[in-house]
């Protein structure tokens, strides 16, 4: 009698036993949809919950391996990358497995373009859910946060020479100034980015009855470009607010343009700069940084290495700070 509801019941929990939950899982929400019979629907709804228990129980031993695994208790973040349009519907199918929530919400977590920071926990279950994703053909990386908090910067003063080689001023941890020569294949990925500079302003308009209020409002952005040698263990940094625009090679024509015109100088500088260096360019930086914001704990132990005047409590400095060390670190 196979069309009969206890003979399904029955045969979803030989399933069960014999460890073939997926195939459990579908007869038993089947029937959810199929019968009216009050004990038949609670008989299913009772093998759904031990699947689901059983599941948890998995996770949990797998997650407790991880983490006991010598140095795996350390703690780290976990970020999503995003995928392609036309494979997302099945990624988000396994990614609600791998994180028991629903689809919608699983499909809602993968980023439409650039990074996403999801978690922060310790690398060892971090790890698990990325290797868990791979399999799965999702792609993610994590990133222990000690390393995401030792960047080895250096900022640029001005190009000296670019040919043969790259000769670029840079300013020393002990404030002087010293000399990179480097080949132009030394470099392995430009990160970007634009930090916004905040200022607080009095509402002059308020409502009636009203007391007036000071706001934080948008003044200007820095642009920012990070050049990683990790062959040298070497991150060198400009933004428009430091270079010496007027010292080493020129990058704009003065005589047809305003000198003091940064924006112009920073673009045409960038466009130099690319056109020796043929390699990847991540430039997702806002998307990434408002997530980031939901992350406040994580930033407050990011030391920015970059210098902005009045801007001490600028968490989108230490946002960039942590988007080019991800980038770093992502493939070490």
């Amino acid at each position: 009698m196979p069309e009969n509801p206890w003979v399904q019941i029955y045969r979803a929990r030989l399933y069960e036993a014999a460890s073939k939950n997926d195939q459990a899982e579908q007869v038993y929400r089947q029937l959810l949809r199929d019968v009216t019979n009050p004990k038949i629907a609670l008989a299913a709804r009772q093998g759904l919950q031990r699947l689901q228990d059983a599941v948890v129980a998995e996770r949990q031993q797998k997650v407790a391996a991880a983490v006991a695994a010598p140095g795996r208790d350390e703690p780290g973040v976990l970020v999503f990358e995003s995928i392609a349009p036309e494979m997302r519907q099945a990624a988000a199918q396994q990614l609600a497995k791998i994180f028991q929530v629903e689809p919608y919400a699983a499909r809602m977590l993968m980023p439409n373009r650039g990074w996403k920071l999801y978690k922060a926990g310790t690398i060892g279950e971090l790890d698990l859910y990325r290797s868990q994703m791979a399999a799965a053909k999702i792609p993610a990386f994590c990133v222990a946060t000690d390393r995401l908090q030792s960047l080895p910067v250096l900022s640029v003063k001005y190009l000296q020479d670019f040919e043969p080689q790259a000769v670029m001023v840079c300013e020393q941890q002990d404030k002087t100034l010293g000399e990179v020569k480097f080949a132009w294949s030394e470099v392995t990925q430009i990160i970007e980015g634009a930090l916004p500079i905040f200022e607080r302003v009095v509402d002059t308009s308020p409502r009636e009855g009203a007391e007036r209020q000071r706001k934080e409002t948008t003044q200007d952005y820095v642009r920012i470009c990070d050049f990683h040698l990790p062959s040298r263990n070497m991150v060198l940094r400009l933004h428009d607010r430091t270079y010496s625009f007027h010292e080493g090679v020129a990058f704009a024509d003065e005589g047809s343009i305003d000198a003091a015109n940064t924006r112009i100088q920073w673009n045409a500088l960038m466009t130099f700069l690319k056109q020796h260096m043929h390699v990847p360019i991540w430039s997702e930086f806002t998307p990434f940084a408002e997530i980031a914001m939901e992350f406040p704990h994580l930033l407050e132990t990011i030391k920015p290495q970059i210098h902005l005047f009045g801007q001490e409590n600028n968490s989108w400095a230490a946002a960039f700070e942590l988007y080019s060390a991800l980038a770093y670190w992502r493939d070490r």
